[in-house]
């Protein structure tokens, strides 16, 4: 991956069956239904006891409507961002998911290659497998970058940093919304008990990491650091403080803190505060291209996708993934034309108006032709 524009045409190295099957983008749930096991599928798309923040992840997204511009030359639309000295073809990260490998055969190696085949950027969890190492070396040239839940002391947490640096990710990101481990009642109700869940050890050392830490951290950190879980201005303005180069907004899609707020309203407090002295990403029940062209209106730099990234791949492994990320890229693009930018830097608030939502939100009310059986 260079600093060069991507040039790659749709579909040219995918099968034919692939291009044939996976045309929009809730195929890829009718599909990934159809083979996931029944427990995996509610572990994937569930959320904190009653659901409240994975519903309204989707209910603030759904309540902002376009304003688009017309009248404009948009003929030299380009889709693509910066990152880390690379360039993207879409500003969308591939959220880091513990459980991948119970989702895909390959588990985060797949997701990673897929990001590199495509152009955008890979998250990889701590806790998916085959690892750190395993996953770099499948995908060498990708946009990799490490998220590390705090499972060890100081000196574990460093040889984690060091260890990635050393490996070439282009950003070191820490998950900073674990400090206690959520009620999760699809999985509770059904007595089932998810490999993340028995893996999970050192909690006490994710309870104790504050600022301090991020201070020590940075001492030594030779790659951007991210701290992802950041909720309000407030905390958005320490991390810049303390020399955080990327906010990451995130209520952990809903899986954590209960009646939380949607990612999308989290964002332009946070935004306002940070200005121009970070970068700001954000999640949360992103699954369209008009998702992404909303959040870039308020300000963020990337989009994080992980239900969407899941269901790809339990629909069709890494080319599956590929296939959704360049029917994604053409929704970005349309999007984009037709609210009369070139563009995310011609984009700001002015382009949204807060509107009813037309469908009840939930996880899948980004598609509701599957409620119509298409």
């Amino acid at each position: 991956m260079t600093d060069t524009a991507w040039t790659s045409q749709e579909g040219t190295d995918l099968p034919d069956d692939i291009l044939e099957k996976f045309q929009v983008l809730h195929e890829f749930a009718t599909a990934a239904r159809e083979n996931l096991d029944k427990n995996i599928f509610d572990y994937v798309f569930g959320g904190a006891e009653s659901e409240t923040t994975v519903k309204r992840n989707r209910l603030a997204i759904e309540t902002q409507a376009l304003r688009p511009r017309v009248m404009r030359d948009v003929s030299k639309m380009d889709a693509g961002q910066n990152l880390f000295g690379m360039r993207l073809r879409l500003p969308v990260c591939l959220a880091p998911i513990g459980s991948l490998q119970q989702i895909a055969d390959g588990g985060g190696a797949t997701a990673a290659r897929a990001a590199g085949r495509f152009g955008c950027a890979h998250m990889l969890s701590s806790v998916c497998e085959p690892g750190m190492q395993a996953v770099a070396d499948a995908a060498p040239d990708a946009c990799r970058i490490f998220q590390l839940y705090i499972r060890g002391d100081k000196d574990w947490v460093d040889d984690r940093v060091r260890e990635a640096i050393d490996t070439g990710y282009k950003a070191f990101a820490i998950t900073i919304d674990l400090d206690a481990y959520s009620r999760r009642e699809r999985d509770i109700a059904k007595r089932f008990v998810t490999h993340g869940r028995r893996a999970a050890v050192g909690e006490v050392n994710q309870a104790e990491f504050n600022w301090d830490d991020v201070d020590r951290i940075k001492k030594f950190c030779t790659v951007p650091l991210i701290l992802k879980g950041i909720a309000t201005a407030e905390d958005a303005r320490l991390a810049v403080a303390h020399g955080v180069e990327v906010i990451y907004v995130s209520n952990h899609g809903g899986r954590q803190l209960d009646h939380g707020r949607g990612g999308l309203d989290m964002l332009p407090e946070i935004t306002d505060a940070v200005g121009d002295q970070a970068k700001v990403w954000v999640d949360g029940g992103f699954m369209r291209g008009t998702d992404v062209v909303k959040a870039m209106c308020l300000g963020a730099h990337m989009v994080g996708m992980g239900r969407m990234q899941a269901l790809a791949l339990a629909a069709a492994g890494a080319d599956g993934l590929v296939r959704m990320l360049e029917i994604l890229e053409k929704e970005v693009q349309i999007a984009l034309m037709l609210c009369g930018v070139n563009g995310y830097d011609e984009l700001g608030p002015e382009f949204l108006i807060k509107d009813a939502p037309a469908y009840p939100p939930h996880q899948f009310s980004a598609f509701p032709l599957l409620d119509e059986g298409y």
